[in-house]
């Protein structure tokens, strides 16, 4: 069993790695071990925390009673191990049906998160996400920060921070979450800022974590390869360029320029949950050998890299 992780900085203070359950829950042809085996795993594997996924085969609130979370608690506590964060899935922008309640289905989803989020730690975060792209901007931006202030609100009750992650499209470049942020006025709605996103639209990976990093209470985090991509032009018997596709690929072997970005977090004050994920397929293949090799990698690149880019 590998020892936790327990360097200490120059501050003083700790790293405590959290892994995320969506990198064994077999989304993508992985490995899919028991939420109770994926916590002994991570404990294992030298992880102080796990982040649980909010849906099947993990953390439904559908499948979720109080003997359920008495379990995972009995769990977590067995392989001294904390769960801070809890990953919901949400696209505020509703579904094609008006007449299907979509939005009030998620805010009661993310509400039912934040239960169940104040009964497996004191202070928990719900990470969720704001809403893809359908047209009409400007009323997609009000209507997703009106109905994520309503969660932020209901969360509030259960002392439960929600943390806006940069994945989906409104709002996804930094500044414009930071003025989203602002927009939605809530002191426990805070961000889930990752160095994917930033990385791949060509932001300055420093600037955009050190502006991001006083109001970030998590960063989660995994590397890539960027592979040239094509499509077959019969007409012209030739080929033309369609962008670009990831790969991930074990931590520290790709593009994004992490010791940048974890300099921008620790600069700018960041002084949160470093999560890591697997949850696309991966370089090395989707067993669980394959899947704890890269686990490790992050916990082995922290070690080696995080206490002289500052981190805590």
């Amino acid at each position: 069993m590998m020892q936790n992780f327990q360097d200490v900085s120059e501050s003083g203070r700790f790293m405590q790695p959290c892994l995320f359950s969506v990198s064994y829950a077999g989304l993508w042809g992985q490995s899919q071990p028991t939420l109770d085996q994926f916590i002994d795993k991570a404990a294992t594997l030298g992880f102080n925390s796990v982040m649980l996924m909010a849906k099947r085969p993990h953390l439904s609130p559908l499948d979720i009673d109080d003997q359920r979370i008495a379990q995972i608690k009995t769990a977590l506590r067995n392989a001294h191990l904390t769960c801070p964060v809890i990953g919901g899935y949400t696209d505020f922008s509703g579904f094609a049906a008006p007449e299907v309640p979509a939005v009030e289905m998620q805010i009661a989803y993310v509400h039912s998160l934040a239960r169940l989020a104040s009964q497996l730690h004191d202070h928990p975060i719900v990470r969720i996400f704001t809403s893809y792209d359908h047209g009409n901007a400007r009323l997609a931006w009000d209507q997703t920060a009106s109905f994520i202030r309503e969660c932020c609100d209901r969360a509030a009750d259960h002392n439960v921070t929600l943390a806006v992650q940069n994945h989906h499209d409104l709002a996804v470049h930094t500044d414009a979450l930071i003025e989203f942020l602002a927009t939605v006025d809530r002191p426990n709605c805070k961000l889930g800022f990752d160095a994917w996103s930033p990385a791949v639209r060509g932001e300055d990976l420093y600037a955009a974590a050190k502006k991001a990093a006083p109001h970030t209470v998590i960063t989660t985090n995994a590397d890539y390869v960027k592979l040239p991509a094509f499509q077959y032009d019969s007409d012209r018997v030739s080929y033309n360029p369609t962008g670009q596709l990831l790969r991930a690929v074990p931590f520290g072997q790709g593009f994004i320029d992490y010791p940048a970005y974890w300099r921008g977090l620790a600069d700018g004050g960041f002084n949160g949950i470093l999560s890591y994920e697997m949850c696309s397929p991966l370089r090395g293949g989707a067993t669980e050998a394959n899947l704890d090799r890269c686990a490790t990698s992050f916990l082995t690149w922290m070690k080696q890299h995080g206490p002289s880019l500052g981190l805590k």
